[in-house]
């Protein structure tokens, strides 16, 4: 008995379709390629219309190596490593002899009028922020002053108040830390004069700060 398949009139008619479907794909393949072969044509004409005759470089042989690019240079991270070097404040500077005892201790850069120190001791300066430095030991005093001036510049402030405290509480009641504060004060390139505060505003126990305007070029620095 034979087992050879039998194909009814259905699965002939299925295979045509197949048949017919599959040979429209491929001449639809083939008019895009055709289509794609033209339109490069197109394009080379168009392009030898425009730049001329031109000559094809001889292969040299060489290979072209993109170089590495270079490591990011932290330009922003070293300038206010410069700043903050620069801004340091020392404690073996002597500045007994910069200060000007008239009505009280103060201090000026050269270029700044004594008018100014008049007007600054007078109150005509608005207190624009402080910060209080009283209690706090030697290092934590340096570090709080030096952030606080850098910010009150950043800020635009003018005129600032550092409250160093009388030294009462300081072994031997001596004000070690006032003296401190007005060392640091005269190094700081921030600063263009200070005067002792009045009574109502601290008396001994602070001094009033005139700071210079950040875009000062003699005084530039955070």
């Amino acid at each position: 008995m034979s087992t050879t398949p039998r194909l009814r009139l259905s699965d002939l008619a299925s295979l045509k379709r197949q048949i017919e479907r599959e040979r429209h794909e491929a001449l639809a393949r083939q008019q895009r390629e055709q289509e794609a072969r033209l339109k490069a044509e197109r394009e080379r004409h168009l392009f030898r219309l425009s730049v001329g005759d031109i000559t094809p470089l001889n292969d040299a042989g060489k290979v072209l190596l993109q170089a590495p690019a270079p490591e990011p240079v932290p330009r922003q991270r070293e300038l206010d490593e410069q700043a903050a070097l620069e801004e340091a404040l020392s404690d073996e500077m002597d500045v007994e002899t910069l200060l000007e005892t008239d009505e009280g201790l103060s201090f000026r850069r050269r270029h700044i009028g004594q008018d100014v120190v008049r007007r600054l001791r007078r109150g005509q300066w608005a207190i624009q922020s402080q910060v209080d430095l009283h209690g706090l030991r030697r290092d934590e005093a340096r570090e709080a002053l030096q952030s606080f001036l850098r910010l009150s510049r950043r800020l635009g402030h003018r005129c600032v108040r550092v409250v160093h405290g009388k030294g009462l509480g300081s072994p031997g009641k001596s004000p070690v830390l006032k003296s401190r504060v007005r060392a640091w004060l005269i190094q700081s390139r921030a600063v263009l004069a200070f005067v002792q505060a009045r009574a109502s505003q601290g008396g001994h126990g602070a001094v009033i700060v005139l700071l210079a305007p950040p875009e000062d070029p003699r005084h530039a620095g955070p």
